[in-house]
């Protein structure tokens, strides 16, 4: 009877055994990272981002980690001491090195933009962008990470980017149905246009209606299984650092004096530049002849006028260039129509922040308050804002007028449009920019991971056979002992 119990347990085991079936267990997918820097006119910021490996229609699903501001100006303004343009990067890749998990850092891949800064330098002198380039990949290339280049971005690139993460972070391409437990586009998508004012250019993307893209300034995208043709233009010299630079250089050579009236600067301010600064910008065109030769400096002295200060400004454009056009900007530029709504972000948003402007204010509000911003005195202005930078603070009365007449005589907003854009920096918990779009956007160039699978069993299964088999077994020594 002993043998025989134990025969029957045996046969038992194998039974069961046969039936637990063994199958493949999807692991869940590993977390990618990537860094891009953007390197700007006035300054450099750091982003990380994340997302996982298994994308949603080859397009990852990307949040921001860690954003690092670099010490110091824009990377172009180390052209005469290249080998610190890569040394002001390090106290950033070391932050970035604390946030990625070290098993993840060499396979991150890590990227760096320039833009309109190194664009003009590039112009001015190609030799040294380039050794400034070579310097900052030189730096990274001694960090552990996966170094995919250095590079200066065309305007349009920049323009397309800010485009697609505005979009990204507004779910206008995908949203997760937590119903459906998937990404799904929404049904009536509201794709919003880009508006980006930086130091030294300023661009506009949308998608205009039906196929009023001209070829030269489309840009095409295919993201989470849907394309999409956008126009994007970028204007080099008409951004807002580049624009003071102009505007006072056409003062100073509209009245040949040592000491010139700025009606966009505060009553009481004066700001004494020399000549020779005119001559280091392609946008302030040093073989102009009407700049007075010789290195002397003139006096700029802020006069507080509103009117004045859009009339100054409106002679930086070429509005006549258009002629009777009606889908021309300035300076002979082709734009179709404007549609939908807008974010405006970068210079746009800080200079209306100061102006303490809120959301859906009428554009009679916004002359208004920009009409008193202008006609307070320096005294007023440094004794009200003791902690604003006392050389930006002279300047919001020409941005403010200045972002106006972009808006409204170049990119042809109206009173009834003015509606439709909205001046933000953040949209969730990430930076509105082109460096997010840019990570987007390469995804696609990388396969998405197959999902890793190991040999399993069905947990609820193999605690049965389990049991099962101990009770057959205390059965059989139960036979046995009997």
């Amino acid at each position: 009877s002993a043998i025989v119990g134990a025969l029957v347990a045996l046969s038992v085991v194998a039974l069961v055994l046969s039936l637990v079936r063994v199958e493949d267990v999807t692991l869940p997918p590993t977390v990618k990272y990537g860094m891009v820097f953007d390197a700007g006119s006035s300054h450099t910021s750091l982003f990380v981002y994340e997302w996982d490996s298994d994308k949603e229609n080859d397009t990852g699903v990307v949040s921001q980690t860690l954003s690092c501001d670099v010490q110091g100006q824009g990377i172009s303004s180390y052209a005469n001491n290249p080998p610190e343009a890569g040394n002001s990067l390090r106290e950033c890749l070391d932050r970035a090195l604390q946030v990625v998990p070290a098993e993840k850092q060499r396979d991150a891949p890590a990227y760096l933009g320039a833009t309109a800064g190194m664009r003009l330098l590039r112009e001015q002198n190609s030799s040294a962008a380039e050794q400034v380039l070579a310097e900052v990949a030189k730096t990274m290339q001694e960090y552990p990470v996966a170094f995919k280049g250095a590079r200066i971005l065309t305007g349009e690139e920049e323009g397309a980017y800010g485009w697609i993460t505005i979009n990204y972070l507004l779910d206008s391409f995908a949203k997760f149905s937590p119903k459906a437990h998937a990404w799904l586009r929404p049904e009536a998508a509201n794709i919003f246009g880009a508006l980006d004012l930086g130091g030294a250019s300023t661009q506009i993307s949308f998608m205009p209606k039906g196929s009023a893209v001209s070829q030269n300034e489309a840009s095409e995208f295919t993201l989470y299984g849907y394309s999409y043709s956008i126009y994007t233009h970028s204007y080099l010299c008409y951004g807002q650092n580049e624009m003071l630079k102009r505007l006072a250089k056409e003062l100073i050579v509209s009245s040949p004096s040592t000491r010139v009236h700025h009606p966009c600067y505060p009553k009481g301010y004066n700001e004494t530049v020399p000549l020779s600064s005119f001559r280091a910008s392609p946008c302030t065109a040093g073989s102009d002849p009407r700049l007075p030769l010789g290195d002397s400096s003139v006096t700029l002295e802020g006069r507080g006028s509103a009117s004045g200060c859009r009339a100054a400004l409106r002679k930086l454009f070429n509005f006549s260039a258009c002629g009777q056009s009606q889908d021309c900007t300035f300076d002979g530029v082709y734009q179709p129509p404007l549609r939908g709504q807008f974010i405006a972000f970068s210079a746009f948003y800080y200079n209306f922040r100061f102006l303490n402007l809120t959301e859906g204010q009428s554009l009679a509000a916004v002359r208004e308050a920009i009409e008193g911003l202008c006609t307070r005195s320096w005294e007023d202005l440094s004794s009200s804002y003791p902690k604003e930078n006392p050389k930006r603070l002279p300047k919001y009365c020409a941005n403010a007028n200045y972002i106006l007449t972009l808006l409204l005589d170049a990119y042809k907003f109206n009173e009834t449009s003015w509606s439709n854009i909205f001046f933000q920096m953040k949209a969730g918990s990430a930076d509105v920019g082109w460096t997010l779009g840019y990570m987007l956007n390469l995804t696609n160039m990388v396969p998405a991971e197959a999902p890793a699978r190991v040999k399993g069993h069905r947990p609820s299964l193999w605690a049965a056979a389990v049991t099962f088999i101990l009770l057959t077994l205390v059965l059989g020594l139960a036979a046995l002992l009997l």
